[in-house]
């Protein structure tokens, strides 16, 4: 008597098939946490770029973030002066490091902003690398503006304080 061996055969080519073509989810997220009010409480994560709305009879909630999780540099990306200006780590902790390659004694500061447009702190730059103390600050996105003597921007950064 011979067994049919077709059969085995196809089972494990239409489960490698389907092994191959399953996503699974996966979301790297900036921050999150639990929200409380009087109506109860919510979980809530920052940094997913994909969103779904559920309306009810009671009110409307949006799952999900509206805008991506995005790390640029933004301003003006040709400099007055000749100078190579980095600024990281992008998200941060504790400190934010400005670094400034070719530096040669130029009269340059920083401007911190919140995301409101609130100067928040200022300080001269006096030398390659520059720590920027971010312990003080909330979670939030901020912006970091290079100027120079006559306090035109250089260039500009935007970044992420976890």
């Amino acid at each position: 008597m011979t067994k049919n061996k077709s059969k085995p055969i196809l089972l494990l080519i239409l489960g490698l098939l389907w092994a191959g073509l399953t996503q699974a989810q996966e979301s790297s997220n900036a921050s999150g946490g639990d929200a409380t009010g009087s109506g109860g409480t919510v979980a809530y994560s920052v940094g997913q770029v994909v969103y779904t709305t559920n309306t009810g009879s009671s009110g409307t909630v949006s799952q999900g973030v509206q805008h991506a999780y995005d790390i640029f540099t933004v301003g003006i990306k040709e400099t007055a002066i000749n100078i190579s200006l980095t600024a990281f780590p992008n998200p941060t902790t504790d400190n934010l490091t400005l670094q400034i390659q070719d530096y040669n004694n130029e009269k340059l500061s920083y401007q911190l902003f919140d995301m409101q447009g609130k100067q928040l702190s200022n300080g001269q730059i006096v030398a390659q690398q520059t720590l920027i103390n971010m312990n003080s600050l909330p979670t939030a996105t901020y912006f970091i503006h290079v100027v120079n003597q006559e306090n035109k921007k250089v260039q500009s950064f935007k970044f992420i304080k976890n």
